[in-house]
């Protein structure tokens, strides 16, 4: 083994010393760092620092709960419009209504509303009272077996919520449905059959219109139909894409933007969920102080010409009755009807009569081989208790048909609409009148 010189071992012994020191000065700044990052976090979670903090997070929440009640209010008044991609959740119901309910109901809407929704937040809603929801004399087992008779409609049962205007319908409604809940109004019992016109009657429409607006600022779609509308197809492929409000009518001019000559129907519409659709329900609710004693179709077919309707650019359209027909005005082609409303009738019973009448009808036509579908021009049954009754209603017996003269006007026949085969009743800008063919002169019925 060769020995190392004594010079040799000296310079080795100097450069262990050095890498030594290093490391060592290394050590201890380590040690120094560590201690000046601890010292640092001690301070930083000083109480001093704590309260500083707290007063900040305070500040800022107090802020933020202040601004939005600002903006809340100020969206309320009207002084701001969002644009229509977003829709506030504002109250859901006006203070005048309360959900006086029994202990197994379903009180939250926006529950009901969620489990019942399309993909798209689209609702099928409907009202029923207890006269509607009686089993003895029932619009609501009609209701609910057209869309089971339906072509491809009982899927649609899945995304119904029936409201319930007292407790009895709204424990009719549990019984048959899944999607239930009960608007129960503060002062007032809706339960029974609400003629036309009468004070209840009013009430009701109106109230509908009211909860109809709060669905629309929950940001919820809705088609709303009444339960003496038969369902036969699904409607949604046959409504206008760009429509913010849609409905259905009694009289169709052909011409789904015509304004003047078309007469909606409340009872069938179909309404997007944006700033122009709330606003149009707002102005539409608020306008019956402006026609005490009116309906809310005829408010409509009043405030239809007026210009706040531009100004929020509203985009209206009326439906066609080709698709969405009635007694006034039925569907011609089985092979194109969706809905079918017992409008232009008076009395629950014959509403009924008819109805059942109808439903036979289509089940004898989707009992056709598709062949014979198509080739039969097939009409459906006259609705005769229906017809009787709107004569009685308007005073008329027998071939009476002269009452105050109204028009005399050849030109003007040409807007008249024949109610099936009833002598004597047509329909003109939305009132029934008496019809006399010599001369075509006409007479309105009192």
């Amino acid at each position: 083994m060769r020995l190392e010189s004594p010079e040799r071992r000296r310079r080795t012994a100097i450069v262990r010393l050095r890498r030594s020191s290093q490391a060592a000065s290394y050590s201890s700044a380590t040690c120094l760092f560590s201690g000046e990052m601890l010292r640092v976090c001690f301070w930083e979670i000083s109480p001093s620092f704590v309260l500083h903090r707290l007063r900040t997070a305070t500040l800022f929440f107090v802020v933020f709960v202040f601004s939005y009640l600002v903006f809340d209010r100020a969206f309320d008044s009207g002084r701001i419009r969002f644009p229509e991609y977003f829709v506030p959740s504002t109250r859901i119901f006006p203070t005048s209504l309360i959900d006086s309910l029994p202990d197994s109901a379903d009180t939250n809407l926006e529950t009901v509303l969620k489990d019942a929704s399309m993909q798209d937040h689209t609702v099928i809603l409907t009202t029923l009272n207890e006269a509607w929801a009686d089993p003895e004399n029932s619009i609501l087992d009609l209701f609910l077996e057209s869309f089971r008779v339906g072509y491809q409609t009982s899927r649609l049962l899945n995304h119904l919520v029936i409201i319930a205007l007292d407790q009895k319908a709204f424990m009719s409604c549990k019984r048959v449905h899944t999607h239930c809940f009960a608007l129960i109004t503060e002062g007032a019992d809706l339960s029974h059959e609400a003629y036309f016109m009468t004070p209840d009657y009013l009430k009701m429409m109106w109230l509908r219109i009211d909860f109809l607006r709060s669905v629309l600022e929950m940001g919820y779609n809705f088609l709303f139909t009444d339960a003496d509308v038969m369902w036969f197809r699904d409607p949604f492929p046959h409504f206008y894409p760009n429509a913010d409000f849609q409905i259905a009518c009694d009289h169709y001019s052909g011409n789904s933007t015509d304004v003047e000559s078309n007469h909606p129907n409340g009872g069938f519409s179909f309404v997007r969920s944006n700033v122009r659709s709330i606003e149009f329900y707002k102005y539409w609710y608020s306008s019956r102080e402006m026609y005490p004693g009116l309906h809310d179709q005829d408010v409509l077919n009043n405030i239809k010409f007026d210009s706040f309707l531009i100004d929020i650019d509203l985009q209206l359209r009326f439906l066609s009755t080709a698709y969405f027909g009635g007694f006034c005005e039925p569907s011609k082609d089985l092979n194109k009807v969706c809905t079918m409303h017992a409008n232009c009738c008076v009395g629950l019973g014959n509403k009924v009569h008819d109805l059942r009448i109808m439903l036979q009808d289509w089940k004898n036509f989707m009992a056709l081989p598709p062949s014979m579908k198509i080739s039969q021009s097939l009409t459906w049954s006259p609705p005769n208790n229906c017809i009787l009754a709107l004569r009685r209603h308007f005073g008329l017996s027998g071939n009476e048909t002269r009452v105050d003269t109204l028009i005399s006007n050849k030109a003007n026949i040409l807007h008249f609409v024949q109610l099936w085969d009833a002598p004597g009743i047509v329909m003109f800008h939305g009132q029934f009148i008496t019809f006399v063919a010599e001369m075509g002169t006409c007479y309105k019925l009192n």
